[in-house]
């Protein structure tokens, strides 16, 4: 069977299995399974190649991010610190269309399904008393929730990328900035515009206010400027947490033992057992070779694929684990631009997905048509590619300079 033909059924499995709504993690690994007997590798090889994958230092940190970072969220709902992020933008913010972009994107900065059911109550109470669409205030209430997940680093997708593609975070984040502030501008000329300026009661800002931005922004600066180990910030700044807040040993334990997830741990085991077959089996080299043989260019392939699994699954990790691994063995994949661009089309592919949860649930609370919120949506993503084939060219072109 041609390597096109194995890869091509391994994918479809997955997206079937994902579609019956098997945890990711088995199908990850029942994938990895799949794709070991379709390359004939023996059993030792396959243990050799899982062993490998699941003691990687890679691995391992990622492990330990995601589950800090569950504790982290955690931490920060259950103390009330995010409910006074938010209170304190409504003392700050004068403009009413500030106000309802701000609600949904500071509920974002903490990863949760479903969240956008958190923040569409506060951007129906933002916009009360004007004559705003329910599809205006669905689309405000799912874009302005999204950008996020480009860029920060308490998002699973981006560290996920990092860990597979070896790239720093800052380098992904930094290459993916231009995608996160293409949603904040199609948010604002196709959600907010034409609303008109309300002015909202201005209160004084507590110092209370100002304190609770401190724990998200000292692991941003961390990150970002020290370069330092994204675990190690969330852990410090974990630990600060508990210390500041005079939490108890049993509190501590509770957080946790709920941070801690039998469910992300296997995700993760299964993405990165999928990528180590894939490079033991050769699947990635001879795929590479296929696609330069037949002479399809990178650039529909970096986009097309990402795109369809973003589509359908709906899941950033879901994307990023299936297609990424493959596509790093294509010809002249190997810099940031390429691996930013294919970021973009599987992102833009969860963003229109109509099993994506965030816009179900935004839909079903405003009561909103489906058609009326897509064509707002499908403006801010043709916004993003448009930047994102801008930028692979420039970036491409810097990396071939070089």
């Amino acid at each position: 069977m041609p390597d096109i033909l194995k890869i091509t059924s391994v994918l479809i499995a997955i997206i079937f299995l994902i579609k019956k709504r098997w945890n990711l993690g088995l199908v990850m690994a029942f994938s990895s399974v799949m794709l070991a007997f379709l390359y004939l590798l023996s059993p030792v090889e396959f243990i050799t190649a899982f062993y490998k994958a699941t003691t990687d230092n890679t691995t391992i940190s990622l492990i330990l991010s995601l589950t800090l970072i569950r504790i982290f969220e955690n931490v920060m709902r259950k103390n009330g610190i995010m409910q006074q992020m938010m209170d304190s933008f409504r003392g700050m913010v004068m403009d009413r269309r500030i106000l309802m972009a701000s609600m949904p994107a500071l509920i974002g900065l903490l990863p949760s399904m479903g969240g956008a059911l958190f923040s569409a109550p506060m951007v129906d109470e933002a916009s009360k008393n004007t004559c705003i669409s329910p599809e205006k205030k669905a689309f405000v209430n799912y874009i302005f929730r999204h950008p996020w997940e480009f860029i920060l680093p308490l998002y699973p997708g981006i560290i996920l990328a990092s860990a597979i593609t070896s790239y720093s975070l800052r380098d992904l984040i930094i290459a993916n900035m231009p995608y996160a502030l293409c949603l904040l501008v199609g948010g604002s000329i196709w959600g907010l515009s034409g609303i008109g300026r309300q002015k909202e009661g201005f209160r004084k800002i507590s110092r209370a206010d100002l304190i609770s931005f401190i724990p998200l922004t000292l692991i941003l600066i961390m990150v970002m400027i020290f370069h330092l180990n994204l675990a190690i910030s969330l852990g410090l700044v974990i630990i600060g947490l508990f210390a500041v807040l005079r939490c108890t040993p049993t509190y501590i334990l509770k957080s946790i033992k709920e941070g801690f997830s039998w469910e992300i741990i296997l995700i993760i085991l299964g993405v990165m057992t999928f990528k180590a077959i894939l490079n033991s089996s050769g699947a990635v080299t001879n795929i590479s070779a296929f696609f330069t043989n037949e002479g399809i260019p990178v650039l529909p392939v970096l986009f097309f694929l990402p795109f369809i699994y973003g589509l359908l699954t709906g899941l950033t990790v879901g994307f990023i684990g299936s297609t990424f691994p493959i596509l790093l063995g294509l010809e002249n994949v190997n810099h940031i631009g390429a691996i930013s661009f294919a970021f973009a089309s599987g992102y833009v592919g969860v963003l229109l997905s109509p099993v994506h949860l965030c816009l179900v649930l935004t839909r079903e609370y405003f009561k909103a048509s489906m058609k009326g919120i897509y064509l707002r949506i499908i403006r801010a993503v043709i916004l993003i590619m448009s930047v994102a084939v801008i930028e692979y060219f420039i970036l491409t072109r810097y990396y071939l300079a070089r």
